[in-house]
């Protein structure tokens, strides 16, 4: 077993490092008072090819595997969540569902403008009746004279305000229930089709989260994505890796309170000595570096799986449920750390503490995740 990362991998670690540091820490807090989207931040993640992760260069792409993507979001959440939320949907739903099962047509009309960061992608699946029962959407898309037809509303859609283009799954034929769903692409733009309502959060406020709301959106037959009523059974193998980017997401918060909690503590003083000196923090700081670790494994274990395309339900959703559970307690503990200071906005950690706890809800809750669990092993 081989648990070291390739000498590409850990550059591109560094180099993704070095970028947040630089380029996102300074202005965290300005971008999560405003609720701004970050856009000159994600145009140079784009010139640096972190829009594209998993396309090929065939088609704009960088060429990397999910293990370059558990990376990439690791190190740009570890500074701004915000910024890894926003890099994880487009990378890892939107232009991945195209990727792996539009037409040759589609991928190329497509994938250069999302892999250079010329257009940015939404993912949409989540309605207000279809939230862990996903398979219970009521949108719905009719063929009428060779154009496909959609009518209904997507909630909580990542990058919806900000999206030229959207993925949207919509109901072709209700009396199939889970394989009457199908995948459309939509283009900001088209008559019918328009954002609603901008949500005002909790946490990773700079990431953009809206509705999107469909009324005789009239699309062309062919922007049907993939094989009609194979969209949800698509959108439960895209998940799989979704949720090795939100896994690394949880790890990559996690490890950034852990890195302020052991530079705080080091100066706090308290009783005439830092705080680090005291068992009490210690042993917090003991038990986060060690479950931080287990999440890390777990989260690259199901990357590599992924990455070899061998099944892994099981594994991602492991990893998920472990990672994000784990980093809620862990920036919990932080803030515990730093007292009263950490409860105001003049530490990073208040701001992890508010992005954190988007990681046990978005792309199936942690009671979804037990359930997947179980019946993996209970097959």
């Amino acid at each position: 077993m081989d648990f070291s990362f390739t000498e590409e991998q850990e550059m591109t670690r560094q180099m993704v490092r070095e970028f947040a540091e630089r380029e996102i820490a300074p202005v965290v807090m300005e971008y999560d008072e405003s609720q701004q989207f970050p856009w000159e931040i994600i145009r140079k993640l784009a010139e640096l090819g972190l829009l594209g992760i998993l396309i090929s260069p065939d088609y704009g792409g960088s060429g990397m595997g999910y293990i370059d993507l558990a990376i990439i979001i690791e190190e740009l959440s570890r500074v701004d969540p915000s910024i890894g939320l926003t890099v994880a949907a487009h990378n890892s739903l939107c232009c991945n569902h195209i990727y792996l099962y539009g037409t040759e047509k589609q991928k190329k009309n497509y994938l250069p403008l999302l892999a250079s960061g010329k257009k940015l992608g939404a993912w949409a699946l989540t309605e207000a009746e279809a939230g862990s029962d996903a398979s219970a959407i009521r949108a719905t898309a009719i063929l009428r004279d060779g154009q496909w037809v959609l009518n209904g509303s997507k909630l909580f859609i990542t990058n919806a305000n900000v999206g030229e283009v959207a993925v949207v799954l919509a109901v072709t034929d209700k009396s199939k229930g889970a394989k009457g769903i199908s995948a459309f692409i939509l283009e900001k733009g088209m008559a019918g089709f328009r954002v609603g309502k901008k949500e005002n959060k909790l946490g990773v406020r700079a990431s953009d989260t809206a509705e999107l709301i469909m009324e005789d959106c009239s699309i062309p037959q062919e922007n049907l994505l993939g094989k009609e009523g194979e969209g949800f059974i698509n959108a439960l193998a895209l998940l799989d890796g979704g949720r090795v980017g939100i896994a690394a997401f949880s790890v990559g918060i996690a490890q950034g309170v852990m890195e302020l909690c052991l530079k705080y503590s080091k100066e706090r003083v308290q009783f005439g000595k830092p705080i680090a000196k005291f068992q009490a923090i210690q042993w917090i700081l003991a038990d986060m570096a060690t479950q931080i670790d287990a999440a890390r494994l777990l989260t690259y274990r199901a990357a590599y799986l992924r990455q070899q395309e061998q099944r892994s339900t099981k594994e991602a959703s492991m990893a998920k449920l472990y990672a994000s559970e784990m980093a809620v307690r862990a920036t919990e503990k932080a803030v515990q750390i730093f007292g009263g200071y950490g409860f105001t906005k003049d530490y990073p950690v208040e701001k992890f503490y508010r992005d954190v706890k988007i990681a046990t809800i978005g792309e199936g809750t942690s009671e979804i995740q037990h359930l997947v669990i179980a019946r993996q092993i209970l097959e």
